[in-house]
């Protein structure tokens, strides 16, 4: 069941704010309004981090940051300081800097309606949310925009606006086995009404120091290579599932039905899992015993049916192949 290659994209990634509505029990990235780490990036930094990715030969610009930071007292001046009084506006106008420097936009901005998505739509390759869980858990007691209904309403919204998507679970989070089963089956539910999920990634916990989940511990690899086996298993053949190999050994996940090893960043550190650093090209080919194949963030078969607008269509021809793989 090994895969003759693994796939993978070269990106930088972009934490537009770490400010968010939600407290996750297991949320090392979150930040209060007055922490000295919360910050709302300017366009010039953000410009500063697209040149670096562009040097270092990236395709991917990968923005991700806190769900509905609007409805966090004392956000909006910080807005308001860069002429926005909308998150998604200023995300809009930063993927619109990313395709004039020479990236592919790839944004994770949390729960969005149908409005948003089609606003954002034109300037992304792709768009994610994570699933993270279908089932009810104690880290997400505090976290309006984890409720399993509100994301699925998320990821159906992309699927109706034929958007590329990317979603996945988190394992060991305070979740039943049962849960991993049903939250796997609802992907595969929405991608066969829809036909958009070009990727599921199978994450591991991490604890965090100073979060409320800091003791907990880490699901067993026996546990994460039957998730791995279950989404290969249960989800349809097109849909890459993807494991992280910044958190878990890629070798025997490989064999369990994993296919994608997801963003490596030669610039920019997973801003999420901060204590765990990217593998290099060359370790990360000897750590999954297989070859490895570039992609770019909207996958090979979306590509070549051309589910991408027009507005990024002549980046995306000059990075991908006759495959709909980054050119070589």
């Amino acid at each position: 069941m090994t895969p003759t290659f693994a796939t993978f994209s070269r990106n930088v990634f972009i934490p537009l704010t770490n400010i968010c509505r939600n407290r996750c029990g297991y949320c090392g990235f979150r930040r209060d309004i007055g922490h000295p780490e919360a910050k709302l990036l300017t366009p010039g930094e953000v410009a500063d981090i697209l040149d670096r990715g562009v040097r270092s030969g990236c395709s991917e610009a990968l923005f991700t940051f806190g769900e509905h930071a609007e409805e966090v007292k004392g956000f909006m001046p910080l807005l308001a300081g860069l002429g926005y009084d909308s998150t998604i506006d200023y995300l809009t106008d930063m993927c619109r800097l990313s395709i004039r420097k020479g990236l592919l936009p790839h944004s994770n901005p949390g729960v969005l309606d149908k409005e948003e998505l089609q606003k954002l739509k034109p300037f992304n390759a792709s768009l994610g949310l994570m699933l993270e869980t279908t089932g009810i858990i104690a880290a997400h007691r505090e976290c309006p925009g984890k409720a399993p209904f509100e994301r699925i309403k998320t990821i159906r919204a992309a699927g109706e606006l034929h958007i590329p998507f990317t979603t996945g679970i988190l394992v060991g989070i305070g979740e039943t086995s049962e849960d991993r089963l049903n939250s796997i089956r609802a992907i595969r539910e929405i991608h066969e009404d829809f036909g958009h999920i070009q990727e599921v990634i199978i994450q591991n916990f991490i604890p965090k120091t100073g979060t409320g989940m800091s003791s907990f511990p880490e699901p067993g690899f026996r546990v994460m290579k039957e998730t791995v086996s279950l989404a290969r298993h249960i989800l349809p053949e097109e849909v890459a599932v993807q494991v992280s190999p910044n958190l878990i050994s890629p070798g025997e996940l490989l064999n369990c039905g994993a296919s994608d090893l997801g963003g490596i960043s030669p610039e920019t550190i997973d801003h999420i899992n901060p204590e765990s650093p990217w593998p290099s090209l060359e370790d990360l080919s000897s750590m999954a015993g297989v070859s490895l194949r570039e992609r770019l963030p909207i996958y090979p078969q979306y590509v070549r049916n051309k589910w991408y607008s027009d507005e990024i269509a002549p980046l995306l021809r000059s990075f991908s192949d006759s495959e709909g793989f980054r050119k070589t």
